[in-house]
């Protein structure tokens, strides 16, 4: 308790500081709050970075794999290439009517949601188990892709805390091409997974 107080303080002196409008103020509160009653001052990456590598490879996979193989276009990838993609995910706290992505905004992260529930831009929801951002996902595959990630189709917003992991577009870009030789050899496979993504992505439209 005296650590949050101590960083309740020092975050209302910033805010004082840059003179930040009172409703902007309270979404912070509350996303502190929200962060506090999670991890009670642990920053769990934090603490997974100080493992060695084969104790934070085995968290990783129990944690995240099961998300990961959600992904049509990765279920049936090597074993190796599921754990690299789990060794780069990394944990994130969203607070109640926070905005993961915004419509025609690059999209940064694909989200792999643990806990509470989001609402897209289409008159649809996201459960625990879901994810979003499998654009990224599209793009980091095609290795005639640019180098700037896809701009979102949809906007993403939280209706609930949410609890989830994440994956960044460069480190996504990492892991495949880490594995591209392997990759390669399914191309036939990838090009018509590519299709039914696509497909799914266009009805949400």
């Amino acid at each position: 308790m005296r650590v949050k107080m101590r960083d309740a303080e020092a975050v209302e002196r910033w805010m004082s500081r840059r003179m930040l409008p009172d409703d902007l103020k309270q979404r912070i509160r509350s996303y502190e709050l929200y962060k506090w009653q999670e991890n009670r001052g642990v920053e769990e990456e934090t603490l997974l970075r100080k493992f060695p590598k084969d104790l934070r490879r085995d968290i990783k996979r129990h944690l995240c794999l099961d998300l990961v193989k959600r992904v049509p276009m990765i279920e049936k990838m090597d074993e190796q290439f599921l754990e690299a993609m789990c060794d780069r995910m990394k944990p994130v706290l969203y607070a109640e009517k926070s905005c993961i992505v915004r419509e025609k905004e690059p999209i940064d992260e694909m989200i792999f949601i643990m806990r509470g529930k989001v609402t897209i831009s289409t008159n649809d929801f996201l459960m625990p188990g879901d994810f979003c951002g499998e654009e990224l996902l599209i793009w980091a595959l095609d290795p005639r892709s640019t180098s700037n990630p896809p701009t979102s189709t949809i906007t993403v917003e939280t209706i609930s805390e949410v609890e989830a992991f994440a994956v960044m577009a460069d480190d996504l870009k990492f892991v495949i091409s880490k594995f591209r030789h392997f990759i390669n050899s399914r191309q036939l496979e990838l090009k018509h997974t590519f299709s039914q993504v696509l497909h799914k992505i266009g009805n949400k439209l």
